[in-house]
Order: structure tokens, then sequence, then C-alpha cells
């Protein structure tokens, strides 16, 4: 499975000099923010790829005109070819602004993601705007990572963890590819094409009342969102 994992800097070599044939093996594509929304409609309608995206600090313009035809992740998972996909984006706070948060609002956000996660049975690939903390972040406050996604990582093990913000020439520091245990780290500044493979981890499910209980708040919580289409076709993929 081939993936297109884009960030912070729209890419002349895929908008102005765009080339089918660079997409032709591409499943879908993942944005990791602070993109402009018409090179983000630009990919989903010319490449004729499913376009799923988090939330930049500067993706405030999204409220006004968000990315056409492309779908956001922030906050919840979307299935995609079998793959189980969690966005959260934004970046830690350094002014006043949406879409930045201080370490323990990160913290609140994964906490209420905890049901959902537990009822998906895992995540296959987490896709955030800033990166964890001490792996790809910045020694500044506004690009400093979140220690609660390094936790993340550590709980659910997804095989890959996505993230942008910390552009790749801002220092030799910066690398595009880098490793957690068995979870794969990759910065998407401007651009970059991967194949997924599955790390095979496999999350410890919920038994008796826990899972019964984890599944009663579930469904109160997500009965009439997107989040419950996924699931049930996640539920039904799984089955086949």
């Amino acid at each position: 499975m081939k993936i297109l994992l884009v960030a912070d800097e729209e890419s002349k070599y895929l908008w102005d000099y765009f080339d089918e044939k660079l997409f032709k093996d591409v499943n879908f594509i993942i944005s990791a923010g602070d993109l402009n929304a018409k090179y983000l409609s630009f990919l989903t309608t010319i490449a004729r790829k499913r376009v799923l995206y988090v939330f930049g600090n500067h993706d405030a313009r999204y409220e006004v005109e968000p990315p056409f035809g492309c779908d956001t992740l922030d906050d919840q998972i979307i299935v995609q070819d079998g793959v189980r996909i969690l966005g959260l984006g934004g970046s830690y706070q350094y002014k006043k602004g949406p879409y930045q948060y201080t370490e323990r609002k990160m913290r609140q956000r994964v906490k209420k993601l905890e049901t959902m996660i537990n009822q998906f049975g895992g995540v296959d690939i987490i896709v955030t705007h800033a990166p964890p903390k001490d792996h790809g972040d910045g020694e500044d406050l506004c690009h400093t990572g979140f220690e609660v996604f390094n936790e993340l990582i550590t709980k659910y093990k997804p095989s890959y963890f996505l993230h942008g913000h910390q552009h790749l020439n801002y220092g030799s520091k910066t690398k595009r590819i880098q490793h957690i245990d068995k979870t794969i780290l990759i910065n998407g500044y401007n651009y970059h094409f991967f194949n997924y493979e599955p790390n095979d981890y496999v999350h410890p499910t919920l038994t008796g009342f826990k899972k019964f209980l984890n599944t009663l708040k579930f469904y109160n919580k997500y009965h009439s969102t997107l989040v419950m289409k996924e699931y049930r076709k996640y539920k039904k993929e799984s089955r086949s």
C-alpha cells in the first residue's frame, strides 16, 4: 500500500508540474497540516485520491474555506483501505490563536479518545501536526513537541506516526524518518511517498465488563457520527 504524506509547504513538483504517473500506485493522501486548502482540493480532484488531513497551527483559514472534497482526521479515527488512522492536529501553544494547545490541553484531547481507540482495537497510523517531544521537535516554544504523543506511541504502538510542523530545512538535527520501538516516525514536510507496512502489533482487547462498558460509552457518544460509520465499515471489512 502506497501513501503520499504532505505538510507545511506546497510542492511545485506535485502542484505546478503535476504528473498523474506519480499518483498511479498511491492509495490515498495524508496531510499533516499547514497547507493551502486549494492545494489539498487540487490533489484529491486531479489525482483522484482521497485526502485525509489534520489542522496545522496556521489553518484557521480552513474554518472559512475548508479543503473541498477532503476529510478531516482530527479527534477521530477514519478507516481507509483497512487501515485505522487517528488524527490530532495543532501545535504547542505559543500565542493566542486556534489549533494551539498546552501539554495539559493536548493530554485532555487524548484522554477523550481512549474509548474510541479501545473500540477499534487500537490504531495503525497516528497523524499529528506537531512531533512528539524530543523526537523531531524544535527548541523554540512554537516547535516544542508533545510528551503525550510519546505515551500514545508507547501504549498503542502504531505502525506509523506521521507529523509535520518542523521543517526539514530548519537544521541538520531534523530528520525525515525516525523509529520509536515498533513505530516509524515520518516528518511529512513538503512531500514524502512511503509504502505502508504494518508492524503486526496487536493491542490487548478489552474483555468482560470493561468491554461492555466501553461499548456502551462508545455507542452513546458516537451513535450518529462519522466515527460510527467508520467503525461499522471496519468491522464489516474485518469479517470479510
